[in-house]
């Protein structure tokens, strides 16, 4: 029940920090694109500091996806924020939720790699 409970906590963190939901969740503190892109990502980190302790319930194969969704998830944020087409939070937002109707979430990899590691539990 523990490890199933630690999948549960970790299936959230990766919808949580579903960049679609993520940027949707969280408005704009100013308009200016590095304040937006250092509040966002402080919210990843902090979530997922609140589940470290998860990992000691996972393979660490699960943990380590898991881990590269969040820096994944970091890094399009980064390089959203560096373009030169971007000059506000707002469009930080529209960029990155733009960039993803080309490519899936970093988030979405890793629920399928949880759901196929608890389907093996049972």
């Amino acid at each position: 029940p523990i490890r199933l409970q630690a999948y549960e906590r970790m299936t959230l963190f990766l919808e949580r920090i579903n960049l679609t939901k993520l940027l949707i969740r969280i408005a704009p503190i100013s308009n200016q694109k590095h304040d937006y892109e250092n509040f966002v990502i402080d919210q990843i980190e902090q979530e997922f500091e609140h589940n470290l302790t998860q990992q000691i319930y996972m393979s660490d194969e699960c943990w380590t996806i898991i881990t590269t969704a969040k820096n994944s998830t970091i890094q399009m944020i980064r390089k959203a924020a560096m373009s030169d087409r971007v000059d506000s939070a707002d469009k930080l937002r529209e960029v990155i939720l733009n960039d993803l109707l080309e490519k899936q979430s970093p988030s979405n990899a890793a629920l399928g790699y949880i759901k196929n590691e608890v389907a093996e539990l049972w």
